[in-house]
């Protein structure tokens, strides 16, 4: 059957628990995967303190005084960590309107020259100075590790429910796996755009995010092409699809096209923390795909088509994903490019230093 979703469907993860109760999760999770591409995850397991300390922390972040957020701007690490500026990115020609700050799970700096660039791309995050706020590195560790283990989870049950074996997509993942995590404040608008970030796919395979106030503003496109709000719920993540499982599924699950919109005017900020699985560096995608049951493909068959204002992933198909990853970071981030990979900066940037980066 055709879709055209009108809501984004809630899954209750606690009904994985039970023997009598999963089949019921699988189905409704079969569902989302397929015909919309986001669903709400209810009664997860990251503990509530560790989501309310990450949610409280967000304003704090952002009122640190300037010359800290200098201090640990994304331009000083190799690894695309750290504090973006306002407006530092563009996607489809219009300014993004956010400020974040991006980290990843703990890795150790192990590149030495000579090695691919890509492999680069993982290493330590920076951090806030303790002394201006304390607690905050220890409770987004905290955070993360427990985030990683949900979206390991529902990864494998997101496998059972293609009629996969549960460990089907463990071979994408290395074991120390380095994964990423942004802190995104999207102020109220002082101009006419409206644009928090603009409509793209995710590159992985599962995004894990928190709606981390009251505001609405994500939004989802449905087969019409119309923008469907995923409007925040309190005690859930907002879980979606990103290329790299649309990709090796064979078109099955799907990578659906959303976009934030900024606050109304005059309103206080809005804020999010995304949690991104990252691939195995060396993969190249278009080489990994799986062999779909039947049944499950039957669903593609029937569905129709999904609509699209975003970019895809098409470099999947031929270049490892730390490449596809690096590609993307140094398009949207040229400082960063300047300074760390000057020979990828001229390749894309040949006409010097623009104001602002766009991976699309």
């Amino acid at each position: 059957m055709a879709t055209n979703f009108s809501s984004i469907p809630v899954i209750d993860y606690s009904l994985a628990a039970d023997a009598a109760t999963k089949p019921q999760l699988l189905a409704a999770l079969r569902h989302a995967v397929t015909h919309v591409g986001f669903f709400y995850l209810a009664h997860h397991s990251v503990p509530p303190e560790l989501v309310a300390a990450a949610t409280a922390y967000c304003p704090r972040f952002f009122a640190l005084p300037a010359a800290e957020k200098e201090r640990i701007r994304m331009v000083h690490s190799p690894h695309f960590f750290g504090y973006s500026r306002f407006g530092a990115e563009l996607t489809k020609g219009a300014v993004d309107q956010r400020e974040q700050f991006d980290f990843g799970t703990h890795y150790p700096d192990v590149w030495v020259p000579g090695q691919p660039e890509h492999l680069r791309l993982w290493g330590p995050s920076q951090w806030p100075a303790e002394s201006l706020l304390p607690g905050f590195r220890r409770s987004f560790e905290d955070y993360v590790q427990k985030c990683q283990e949900l979206a390991n989870d529902v990864l494998a049950l997101v496998a059972e429910a293609l009629g996969l074996p549960r460990d089907a997509f463990a071979h994408f993942f290395e074991e120390n796996n380095q994964d990423r995590v942004k802190i995104v404040k999207y102020p109220a608008p002082t101009g006419d755009s409206t644009q928090g970030v603009g409509p793209h796919y995710d590159s992985g395979f599962l995004t894990l995010l928190l709606q981390a106030s009251p505001h609405r503003g994500l939004q989802v496109q449905n087969v019409s092409g119309e923008w469907v709000d995923a409007t925040p719920i309190p005690g859930t993540f907002v879980v979606n699809m990103g290329k790299a499982m649309e990709t090796v599924t064979q078109g099955v699950a799907i990578a659906t096209t959303h976009r934030v919109l900024s606050p109304e005017k005059d309103s206080t900020p809005r804020y999010s923390i995304p949690f991104f699985q990252i691939i195995k560096r060396g993969t190249v995608i278009g080489d990994e795909v799986l062999d779909m049951p039947v049944e499950i493909l039957k669903i593609k068959e029937t569905r129709g088509q999904i609509g699209s204002d975003a970019v895809n992933y098409a470099e999947y198909h031929t270049l490892p994903s730390g490449e596809v990853a690096l590609i993307g970071r140094v398009k949207s981030h040229p400082d960063v490019a300047e300074r760390h990979y000057p020979e990828l900066f001229k390749k894309y940037f040949p006409d010097g230093l623009p104001s602002q980066g766009s991976a699309y």
